[in-house]
């Protein structure tokens, strides 16, 4: 056999389905001898079309199909594959692998699907004899040999044609014997069956009954569950209408909320805003607080100096030093110097002088009059009792705003 170990593809398919024209044999010898490779000739014609997995058989006459192969070889594929001409391959089978009997056997190509697409004329593997020695014949006994073949093979043909129909009949039969098997199987089945039902419609009729009178209890409760269903399609319509309504309001709760969050948001930058000035004011306002405390100090001391001091002061005039850290200076640093024990003088006027508009007051304006005057500049927070400078009423404002946040 091939050194190939794969096995061809075969087929069940029988003799009437195959299609013996598409590839004709050649040369092909009434016997072969045995012990001796043979070669096997073949045509493609134009009405196959060769495959990788197409084989030639050696199959034994009477073979149905082609599973029954002795032996095969892969056919080659052609090199180059005409549409419109026929094609000449050979193949060579090694005499390893062929028969050892001498019964008749016959080449066929079988196709990749497993079909028969040509078979050849039978032939033997036997010895040569006497009667097969060649003999020289004239011309007119060659046509009539020949004329004899040809009838002979009209005659195998016209054989081979009945052994066909011979076997399609046979096959028939045993299709039927085969169907009528089946049929008597089939009625047992049926028989076996028909019993299984009669048991199971018997079964099926007490459950019947069963379920009959578990049906008239459905149906009350059936009853019980529509008017069930009816309230809750009332109840679902009266909450449809109520979420209907509620949605509505939340709709306009969203549209004023929108409103809400911008003026929070609004609210928010002026109240950073206000944040922002009323820091501003508190540290303004405590610079303002100090000089204030800074003026009292210095009106309380002014009130207790002698006019004895004053004159003995005025003799000899020092100019008064700024007082460190007051925003204004410091208008009574006489009082300074009386306090730490120093004999230096200051001009009266420098005592009567106002701190926030520089006015200077006479010896005989009275104390009282002139802390008027320096109060008149100030305004006074109505809350904390803080004191402002008048000049930056804005400052004051921000500062009396800022405790209505609070």
């Amino acid at each position: 056999m091939d050194e190939n170990s794969n096995e061809p593809p075969t087929s069940a398919v029988l003799l009437d389905s195959c299609h013996f024209s598409q590839v004709v044999f050649n040369n092909v010898e009434k016997f072969y001898v045995p012990g001796g490779d043979i070669t096997c000739y073949y045509t493609l014609t134009q009405n196959i079309l060769p495959r990788g997995k197409d084989w030639v058989g050696i199959f034994r006459v009477g073979w149905k199909t082609t599973r029954e192969y002795y032996t095969f070889m892969w056919a080659p594929l052609p090199s180059d594959i005409p549409s419109d001409t026929t094609v000449q391959q050979q193949i060579q089978f090694k005499a390893y692998y062929l028969p050892k009997d001498d019964e008749y056997y016959q080449f066929c190509y079988v196709d990749q699907d497993g079909l028969v697409r040509g078979a050849s004329v039978p032939f033997q593997f036997r010895a040569e004899t006497e009667d097969d020695i060649l003999v020289v014949t004239t011309q007119g006994e060659v046509e009539e040999i020949e004329i004899q073949n040809k009838n002979l093979r009209k005659e195998n043909e016209e054989l081979k044609a009945s052994c066909a129909s011979l076997q399609k009949q046979n096959i028939d039969l045993q299709e039927e014997v085969k169907n009528t098997q089946e049929l008597q199987n089939n009625l047992e089945s049926l028989r076996s069956n028909t019993e299984k039902l009669e048991q199971e419609l018997n079964s099926l009729k007490k459950e019947n009954k069963h379920l009959k009178e578990l049906g008239d209890c459905r149906e009350a409760e059936l009853h019980q569950l529509k008017e069930q269903i009816q309230n809750v399609t009332s109840d679902k319509e009266y909450l449809e209408t109520r979420m209907k309504t509620v949605l509505d309001h939340m709709d306009q709760l969203q549209q004023q909320n929108c409103d809400l969050m911008k003026e929070l948001e609004e609210q928010k930058c002026l109240f950073q805003i206000l944040e922002v000035k009323k820091k501003e004011a508190d540290e303004e306002n405590q610079k303002l607080q100090e000089k204030h405390e800074g003026l009292m100090r210095h009106l309380s001391q002014a009130r207790e100096v002698s006019p004895f001091s004053i004159a003995s002061q005025a003799q000899a005039p020092v100019p008064a030093p700024r007082a460190e850290g007051l925003l204004f200076g410091n208008p009574y640093c006489a009082e300074a110097n009386l306090g730490a024990g120093a004999a230096g003088a200051a001009d009266i006027a420098s005592l009567r002088k106002c701190p926030m508009c520089d006015e200077v007051f006479p010896e005989e304006i009275a104390t009282s009059q002139y802390e008027a005057h320096v109060q008149s500049h100030l305004l006074e927070c109505p809350v904390c009792s803080e004191s402002f400078d008048k000049s930056k009423k804005q400052v004051f404002y921000d500062h009396v705003f800022c405790h209505g946040l609070e």
